[in-house]
């Protein structure tokens, strides 16, 4: 039955008979780094969305290119032990938790596994250990942070569309976006990834924009007013931030005002808004000029026993819960013996830095955003520390200017390094090279770019321990902690 539709019943597709438009019968064989999963024909890779290893379906090729091609599931003709009822309404549609079908010890392994094969293949880091993924604490209702997106064009469901005619396809909505597509919103109506109070926020702010008259932005059009939403909760201090971006149309301040109060009578807990102008094109939940329009415009958190002011823009580990054995793993692998002088690279408000900070004679930390330094100066005089200082700006000149003479910093006996998706500049890891640290701690959220990078440390690091951690239930995306010592 290999051969589907399309092919001979006794024996597999070639890659000759694979066409785009047709259907074929597949045996799911895994998941791969970023999340889709894959079944072969005799070597040729086809990829598909929202498939579980073991299931055997019978897909679509959406997709014909020379080394593999990409398909839609149509039927799953036979179940995978791995796969579990989603219990999300939205699952499919919305572009998050597209791993919710699989069961969660079945995501560790992958998540595991996705690690392995990117340090094997990109880094040619053989014989690692990859240790088991450390589960996150909470599978629903971890994200302390999530941002929803104005539109002033409604993705309609097929149902939708035959009920309501396309006259009903321009209309207000704020939601998240349809898996794939930058310009298509739909309408949230539950989400189990930041909290239910958040999701009532989204409904009461949705339902008055639209009744207040004042348009929403148009993604494509680039035109009107609402734009994000992004709501920010203290998982353990039950503060909650709102922050709403708009384009610049001074003559819509006072509905921004009148929003603030209806929804802060309306939800006690949220304890700030803070309203920013953004003039971008781009689709990002960022302003170029804010003001606090109710509460201090920040929220405090607590972490492994510390507090942490948390802004608006700033940087903050979005599942805090799994945070906290995050950092106590980079103390562990750190082995600190309290004469260090530790660098945290890309330390955004700190909160590795001050984690470290007792247990070190000194912690400097590194950042280009300004907002999250101050916010980082602000923790430490909150936790009364005294021993971390923070440095802002572009991070591959500030680092080998505090490396320089008479910059008056201490050589860094342990580094930890926090980037980006994007991984470390390559002027960071030549500086690093250079200066030869005994120790490296990396915190990565990307394997593939933590395998590129810890290609170019081999030759003088010796890669030890390396920890996933899961910190994004139900998505493909996977934390890792990696100990690097100097070769002697």
């Amino acid at each position: 039955m290999w051969g589907g539709r399309h092919g001979s019943k006794d024996r597999l597709p070639t890659m000759d008979d694979l066409k785009k438009g047709r259907e074929y019968e597949l045996l799911v064989e895994k998941l791969v780094f970023g999340g889709k999963a894959l079944a072969r024909v005799e070597g040729l890779v086809v990829f598909m969305d929202h498939a579980v290893p073991g299931q055997r379906v019978r897909a679509l090729i959406t997709r014909k290119k020379r080394q593999y091609c990409e398909a839609r599931v149509v039927e799953v003709l036979s179940q995978s032990e791995a796969h579990t009822e989603p219990v999300c309404p939205h699952f499919g549609v919305c572009g998050g938790c597209q791993w919710q079908d699989i069961a969660y010890e079945e995501q560790l392994k992958w998540k595991r596994v996705q690690v392995a094969d990117s340090l094997e293949h990109l880094a040619g880091a053989q014989g690692v250990k990859i240790e088991a993924a450390v589960p996150s604490d909470r599978l629903i209702h971890y994200r302390n942070k999530m941002e929803f997106t104005f539109s002033d064009r409604r993705w309609l469901t097929p149902e939708e569309i035959d009920a309501a005619g396309m006259r009903d396809a321009y209309t207000f909505t704020l939601g998240l976006h349809v898996r794939s597509w930058f310009d298509k919103v739909f309408n949230v109506e539950d989400c189990l990834l930041e909290s239910a109070e958040a999701v009532e926020i989204v409904k009461e702010t949705r339902d008055w924009c639209r009744g207040s008259g004042v348009p929403a932005y148009g993604i494509k059009s680039q035109r009107g007013f609402w734009r994000f939403l992004v709501i920010r909760e203290g998982k353990r201090t039950g503060q909650t931030l709102l922050h709403l971006v708009t384009s610049d149309q001074p003559e819509h301040e006072a509905a921004v005002n009148t929003l603030t109060r209806h929804l802060v009578s309306r939800f006690p807990h949220i304890t700030t808004v803070v309203h920013s102008v953004s003039r971008k094109k781009a689709q990002v939940a960022f302003g170029d000029q804010s003001r606090v329009v109710a509460g201090p415009g920040v929220i405090e958190e607590r972490l492994g026993g510390l507090r942490f002011r948390i802004s608006a823009e700033s940087f903050f580990q979005t599942n805090p819960f799994s945070a906290e054995k995050l950092y106590d793993e980079v103390s562990r692998l750190a082995a600190f013996q309290g004469t260090e002088t530790v660098w945290d690279l890309y330390c955004g408000t700190g909160s590795i830095a001050l984690s470290v900070a007792p247990r070190v004679a000194r912690v400097v930390g590194f950042e280009v955003v300004d907002q999250a330094i101050e916010d980082a100066c602000v923790n430490a005089r909150l936790n009364g520390i005294e021993n971390a200082r923070f440095i802002s700006g572009d991070l591959k000149e500030r680092i080998n200017h505090a490396r320089g003479p008479g910059s008056g910093e201490h050589h860094p006996d342990i580094v930890i390094t926090d980037p980006p998706r994007a991984g470390m500049h390559p002027q960071v890891v030549g500086a690093l090279l250079e200066m030869g640290p005994g120790r490296i701690i990396y915190v990565s959220c990307n394997p593939a770019t933590l395998a590129r990078d810890l290609a170019f440390f081999t030759e003088r690091y010796e890669i030890g321990t390396v920890r996933p951690f899961d910190l994004f239930p139900h998505t493909p995306h996977i934390e890792c902690v990696v100990r690097m010592d100097r070769k002697r």
